[in-house]
């Protein structure tokens, strides 16, 4: 109780100054703060002395978030963030932390969004303007990260896409003392990547990373277990957001510890009686943008089913995501995610379409480019109809485009998906 009430404390005077959480200071209640809140009369709402100083000398800079599943968020936060905490992880990750220790190169296969903000932060350095072909030192971020994607949507990679990039991965191999580097990605991506390596003869090629990270979206148990069959190192998850940093990391047989540094979590049922809980943070760890109570739009689900942040087994997407049903209840992207996994391997992608509120279409590709056994349509048409009262007709595709962010969503209403369907 103690170290609770030094932790409150400290957060109270952290941010006494910043005008966002003066009522809050006078009420002596910390509502949660909601992303719209943050965005209402920014960056006016934060700004300090101190913050205005450390704008002006460069410690501190305007950056977008991702937008994955919501709105892009302007934040404030000191630079490179983010890679600092990656960086931390990965020095101290008990499976992977050789790898930092050897000077390994970090190669990362992510959202070309990614690739573009490295390309604009190196052109504006030169006073110049982002190349629409970036070169590969316009892509390195710094003397250990080099980014790879040129394309939105990785199912679309052309052979000289991925020759081109798995040439650079093994030049960054051979320039290593130990001929060994470090793989960081999207799940998707990197799956991507190996299937048209395999396709096209390419795979001999494919440089094998002595450890593998991903880290910017939910990872399916079929694309985890593809890439567990084709990769012998280590493979990491960690949990984060561009506002917030790494706050959970997977060792690598999937069981989720906290790197709640500087941090403080709550879990709240998404609805009364829910195991699925909102995560809601509290965080000193950006100096310059602390958040109290802020509700990060992601969930999860403890080992026991309570709200213990430490008993944390796994993320089950995004809040705004969730399939709310009429008869009550929700269904995550993690549940639905469960009932492929157990019902085949062979799933890669797919998207539950709802077309009225107990009519679907789920979408899927297959690893094999096949479509399922119609066992497997039936068990996942009854465990559709059963648990979440959806009546589902599943719907081979051979492409199903990724959205604008660079990610996929798994849930779609069909008045969004006006030109982006599969072809």
């Amino acid at each position: 109780m103690d170290a609770q009430r030094q932790t409150l404390a400290e957060m109270i005077e952290q941010v006494r100054d910043i005008p966002i959480y003066h009522p809050s200071i006078e009420q002596g209640f910390f509502p949660i703060l909601e992303k719209p809140e943050i965005a209402r009369g920014f960056p006016d709402n934060w700004m300090t002395p101190r913050l205005a100083e450390a704008l002006k000398v460069g410690e501190a800079e305007f950056v977008l978030s991702t937008g994955t599943n919501h709105a892009r968020m302007q934040i404030i936060r000191p630079p490179f963030f983010l890679l600092k905490s990656y960086y931390q992880l990965w020095s101290e990750h008990p499976d992977i932390a050789v790898t930092w220790q050897q000077n390994c190169q970090r190669v990362s296969i992510t959202t070309v969004l990614a690739t573009e903000h490295v390309a604009r932060l190196n052109a504006k350095k030169r006073g110049g303007e982002a190349q629409a072909h970036p070169s590969l030192e316009e892509r390195r971020l710094d003397s250990r990260t080099l980014y790879l994607n040129l394309r939105l949507d990785p199912a679309l990679w052309e052979r000289g896409d991925v020759e081109r990039m798995l040439d650079e991965m093994t030049a960054v191999q051979q320039a290593h003392p130990l001929g060994a580097y470090h793989l960081d990605c999207d799940s998707y991506h990197l799956a991507h990547l190996v299937r048209k390596a395999l396709d096209w003869g390419s795979w001999r090629r494919f440089p094998k990373p002595a450890s593998i990270i991903h880290a910017y979206e939910y990872t399916p148990k079929n694309v985890r277990r593809f890439l567990q069959r084709h990769f012998e190192c280590p493979i990491i998850d960690l949990f984060g957001s561009t506002e917030l940093g790494y706050l959970y990391y997977s060792d690598r047989h999937g069981r989720y510890w906290p790197y709640l540094d500087k941090m403080h979590l709550e879990l709240i049922p998404v609805e009364k009686g829910s195991t699925v809980y909102s995560i809601i943070v509290s965080s000193l760890r950006n100096p310059y943008m602390p958040l109290i109570r802020y509700r990060s739009g992601d969930c999860a689900e403890t080992i026991d089913g309570s709200p213990d942040p430490l008993r944390i087994r796994r993320f089950c997407g995004r809040e705004r995501e969730l399939l709310r049903l009429e008869r009550g209840g929700v269904i995550s992207q993690a549940e639905l995610d469960d009932w492929i996994a157990d019902a085949t391997p062979s799933i890669f992608l797919y998207q539950l379409h709802l077309k009225a509120p107990r009519q679907a279409r789920l979408l899927y590709t297959t690893f094999d480019n096949r479509p399922v056994d119609p066992t497997v349509a039936r068990e996942l048409r009854q465990r559709s109809l059963e648990v979440a009262g959806l009546e589902c007709e599943l719907e081979h595709r051979e492409h199903i485009a990724i959205g604008k962010s660079g990610k996929y969503a798994w849930l779609v209403q069909d008045s969004e998906m006006t030109g982006q369907g599969g072809s």
